[in-house]
């Protein structure tokens, strides 16, 4: 049984890294001049976005929606679920 955790990590990484940058962009443009900006706040509420980016990944990824975590082909049966939705 070979696991597929690894694409799971990147996708969830790459995630998290744009919702980091985006929350750290946000935070530096509230500020009016760049020498007023708090790097404890933008620090802070960076590594806060990365955080809750990674958890609410555990929900499900879009990304990897098909994969199945423990096998290297798609999900088994997924076929079958289309027909039941």
């Amino acid at each position: 049984m070979t696991m597929n955790w690894k694409k799971w990590i990147k996708a969830a990484g790459i995630r998290a890294i744009k919702t980091m940058a985006q929350t750290a962009i946000a935070t530096i443009g509230a500020a009016a001049v760049i020498s007023e900006v708090n790097w404890a706040v933008v620090a802070s509420a960076t590594a806060l976005a990365g955080i809750l980016s990674l958890l609410t990944s555990l929900a499900g990824l879009p990304e990897t929606q098909d994969i199945n975590v423990y096998y290297d082909t798609p999900y088994p049966h997924a076929d079958e679920l289309e027909d039941k939705i």
